[in-house]
């Protein structure tokens, strides 16, 4: 079992890996006998783990409702999250529950915001079931529904009580859905530790395999990795923004082509050679730097240019949205090397577009 410790003061709180934590209800601290509960899940994972979980707290004397929603990120929205207020509120649930998010990153940002605004804040703990959210979007406190207009836009920061990490949650995922988390775990890689891209160019297949040992090394570096960053900018005024690499093209993919045509994982992996392309042509970044980037995408099963079916042109409007741009300046997350980036302000439209183009030449 292995315990990192996000350091936030008196908010702190701890992320455990490990396999099997399902069988133990101590692993989901600090719901205690006695404390209320609502588990919210989505109907793709409710027949795998609902009743197990459910029953494993009840008989540690917690009082576990639940609410089960569709699956999606189309349903990342208002309107099903306000489903999760009327299941609270019809019971009642005050302000002593508990929200436990048991799913992906779908799940565990509506819920985390459910969380944020029911009764002006309630616990919660973070369960993620997908390799996304175990390395990334369950750790950090970023919570959000999207909109029509953007990704994320609605949305607070508010941290979890603790996030539980059953790495055997992985032998259920989709190939689709595991290589969409390698996409963040090899996002680490590049802005932050040139050593891990490294070891995943020479461990990738033992990961594509659900290796155990590798795996729980995975997850454990790029949890370290978000708990540093966070502990030292929690509400992303400075290196936090690093962790967004990609993801001002990649949202860009996402809210054009609808939500849930493109995964997230997908949409950052194309996003990311978006980004090492224009710090190329701002001659920051080597082109065999981008070709490493690219070789590994590539063997991890992701796409590395967007859709044929969306010009350049359409990524701009976008991106204008991104919670980066301020005093509307487009920011972007760009590599300066394998191991370390920057966020760049002021990088002219055209080149940009220029980015763009340069990857989609590979269709």
């Amino acid at each position: 079992m292995e315990k990192i410790t996000v350091s936030l003061g008196d908010r702190s709180y701890p992320i455990t890996i490990a396999a099997g934590l399902f069988n133990d209800p101590a692993s989901f601290w600090p719901l205690k006998a006695g404390d209320n509960a609502m588990l919210v899940t989505n109907q793709t994972l409710a027949p795998l783990y609902l009743q197990k979980l459910s029953a494993l707290l009840s008989a540690a004397g917690v009082k576990v409702d639940q609410v089960i929603l569709p699956d999606g990120e189309q349903y990342k929205t208002l309107a099903v999250m306000d489903d999760v207020f009327t299941a609270l509120l019809q019971k009642p649930h005050g302000r002593d529950t508990t929200l436990i998010a048991l799913g992906g990153g779908v799940i565990g940002d509506l819920t985390g915001f459910a969380a944020a605004s029911y009764q002006r804040g309630v616990r919660f703990i973070q369960v993620p079931t997908t390799l996304l959210s175990q390395v990334d979007s369950s750790v950090g406190g970023k919570t959000a529904v999207n909109h029509p207009l953007g990704k994320n836009m609605i949305g607070a920061f508010y941290q979890p009580a603790s996030v539980v990490v059953d790495t055997a949650c992985l032998a259920t995922l989709p190939p689709r859905e595991l290589a969409s988390g390698l996409a963040e775990v090899i996002k680490y890689g590049i802005i932050l530790d040139g050593d891990f891209f490294q070891w995943l160019e020479q461990n990738l297949d033992a990961l594509l395999a659900l290796d155990e040992k590798a795996m729980a090394y995975c997850i454990r570096r790029c949890c370290e990795l978000k708990a540093e960053v966070v502990a030292a900018d929690e509400r992303e005024t400075g290196q936090r923004a690093l962790l967004n690499l990609g993801h001002t093209f990649g949202h860009a993919i996402e809210a054009h082509m609808g939500y849930g045509n493109w995964l997230h994982g997908e949409a950052v992996a194309a996003g990311m050679v978006m980004a090492a392309r224009t710090a190329e042509r701002l001659g920051q970044f080597s082109p065999a730097d981008t070709d490493r980037i690219i070789a590994l995408l590539l063997r991890a099963g992701l796409p590395v240019h967007g859709p044929a079916s969306m010009a350049a042109e359409e990524y701009l409007p976008h991106m204008m949205r991104d919670k980066k741009v301020l005093a509307g300046e487009l920011r972007l997350v760009l590599p300066l090397a394998i191991g370390r980036s920057e966020v760049r302000a002021g990088v002219a439209h055209d080149m940009v577009l220029a980015a763009i183009n340069d990857c989609q030449k590979s269709l």
